[in-house]
């Protein structure tokens, strides 16, 4: 038992001390090779061994699970404030780098131009108003109007073709009293001659002679009074037939009543439509007195202010800048080696070199293509000199939920985001 005790105690390597010296090299190998076949110090150099192993397996585990690169930025919507009006600035109600919610004035431009214009265009749209309500009046009265007129010629119409029967029917009558006129005075012309030749042999008297020659006579006359009867009735007819002309042509044109139906209301619509067309002037109007005041449409931050008062702004003129902190994202261009498992929806940490803190976020989405095809000038790699350059893909990381509400970060901070790929 001692002697054992002894190997062991002699078995330990000495330490090298002030008095003792390290040994020569041949004698640390010597007392190398007595520890090495110490059963402790082989079972400490397993356990060693493993432990550096299972550090190395986890450290490697731990470096290939995410993918960082330090080229990465914060972006954000840089909201350009224009005008939509020309005029002079009145008022600025912002500075540079002042916060403003939504909603807030900006800018105020004269509105005095702007209020005659819509007073102007009120008037225009009323005076339109009131003439299209009149044709529209007017619609139901042309229509009665016309049709009244229609019956009316219709009738007219019939009563003079009646007249024009009867104005034949009397010429007709005048031309039979003629003809029966005619016959009569030629048999008293004829009565004459044979009572001349009576009364010249003395076998009448000439009285009765007498009568004979004022019966002729008379049958004469009545010839000429029925021949003037008869051209009278000529004329009637003529006079009949051209009232009865007349009548056609008012009739065709009462008969048009659908037609002047139809122009009236065609009227009355173009009425309207000026009418509306006064008042989308009005709105138009309206809405230029209304773009007389600039308002923050987003949330953020007023930079790159351009504007004072007293300038003069015309329409499309930039005047500021509103940054929107309650939207921004990380844009980190990986190399495309980086790319292989990574994957939308992927946690993501961020770490801002402004202030030394980290970010929670995740991958939103990659790129469609590598930043170098949107370069002014993209690579074209079909030259003789080709040499292959590792690219870089826009990633866009945003942050989660809750972790911009300080609304510290700024577009455009570098900053290190890690995505976790594993």
């Amino acid at each position: 038992m001692e002697s054992s005790t002894e190997t062991k105690v002699n078995d330990t390597p000495p330490v090298a001390t002030r008095e003792h010296p390290p040994l020569p090299a041949s004698d640390q190998d010597l007392q190398w090779k007595q520890a090495s076949r110490n059963p402790r110090f082989r079972l400490a150099m397993i356990v060693g061994a493993i432990v550096l192993l299972v550090a190395g397996f986890f450290l490697w585990r731990y470096l290939g699970s995410y993918e960082s690169t330090d080229d990465a930025q914060i972006d954000g919507h840089l909201n350009a404030i224009s005008a939509r009006v020309s005029g002079h600035v009145a008022k600025l109600l912002v500075n540079d780098n002042q916060y403003v919610a939504a909603g807030t004035p900006l800018v105020e431009i004269d509105p005095k131009d702007y209020e005659v214009a819509v007073a102007s265009a009120r008037a225009a749209y009323q005076d339109a108003l009131a003439t299209a309500e009149s044709l529209q009046v007017n619609v139901p009265i042309t229509t009665v109007n016309t049709g009244s007129q229609l019956s009316s010629a219709q009738a007219e119409l019939e009563s003079g073709r009646a007249g024009v029967a009867m104005a034949r029917q009397q010429l007709d009558a005048s031309r039979a009293q003629l003809e029966q006129a005619i016959a009569n005075d030629i048999k008293a012309q004829n009565d004459v001659g044979r009572y001349k030749q009576l009364v010249d042999k003395q076998e009448i008297s000439h009285q009765q002679y007498d009568q004979a020659v004022a019966a002729a006579r008379s049958s004469a006359a009545g010839v000429a009074a029925a021949r003037a009867t008869a051209l009278a009735a000529e004329q009637q007819v003529t006079q009949a037939q051209a009232k009865r002309e007349q009548l056609e042509a008012n009739l065709r044109a009462a008969e048009t009543a659908p037609q002047q139906n139809a122009q009236t209301r065609s009227r009355a619509q173009a009425a309207v439509a000026q009418a509306q067309q006064k008042k989308a002037a009005l709105e138009q109007a309206m809405l230029n007195l209304q773009y007389t005041k600039l308002v923050a449409p987003v949330n953020g931050v007023v930079s790159n202010r351009t504007v004072e008062v007293g300038q003069n702004v015309s329409i499309g003129q930039e005047l500021m800048k509103i940054i929107n902190l309650d939207d921004i994202w990380v844009t980190a261009n990986f190399k495309e080696s980086q790319l292989r498992l990574m994957r939308p929806d992927q946690r993501a940490t961020i770490s801002v070199d402004a202030y030394g803190k980290k970010y929670n976020g995740h991958v939103e989405s990659i790129a469609g293509a590598s930043g170098a095809l949107f370069s002014l000038l993209p690579p074209e790699n079909a030259t003789g000199n080709y040499v292959k350059v590792v690219q870089r893909v826009p990633v866009k990381i945003t942050f989660d939920q809750g972790e911009t509400k300080e609304h510290i970060l700024r577009p455009g901070m570098s900053v290190e985001p890690k995505v976790w790929v594993r």
